[in-house]
């Protein structure tokens, strides 16, 4: 496997850091965001090093489709939420220099541009996360 030992996403998503995993497989990995815009946000990486978009192998990509899918699937079933935004930020944006892809359940009268702008207090979404991970992770098994 092609793992970058000096990229923090290929840490992440090769769990040689801890996180909140919800969804695996040979090819993804999905955990909570450590900076959640709302209870539920999930990252999706893959276990091979990307950075961008156009690197991806056509089997990563349909994974990371896949995983798009039923993760928004379990976030709509799990939290009602008016909408599910998902976004990929590319080039000199890419904060892991990895490839990643958001998962957000989104409500009304939410910004998005204040995810990027202003620092949102989430610690009730932190809290949370045993929690999160435990519902969110069951019922992607359910749906996959």
């Amino acid at each position: 496997m092609n793992v970058n030992s000096e990229c923090l996403g290929c840490k992440l998503s090769n769990q040689l850091l801890p996180v909140n995993v919800v969804y695996e497989n040979e090819y993804v990995c999905c955990f909570l965001d450590k900076e959640p815009f709302n209870e539920g946000h999930t990252l999706i990486l893959p276990k091979k090093h990307f950075v961008d978009i156009e690197e991806l192998d056509i089997e990563t990509a349909n994974e990371i489709m896949k995983a798009s899918i039923v993760i928004s699937k379990a976030l709509k079933k799990l939290y009602n939420p008016d909408g599910i935004t998902i976004c990929q930020n590319g080039g000199v944006f890419n904060d892991l220099t990895h490839y990643h892809m958001h998962i957000i359940p989104r409500f009304k009268r939410q910004r998005f541009y204040a995810y990027y702008e202003i620092q949102k207090d989430n610690s009730k979404e932190k809290a949370k996360f045993p929690e999160t991970k435990s519902k969110l992770k069951t019922l992607i098994e359910e749906l996959s």
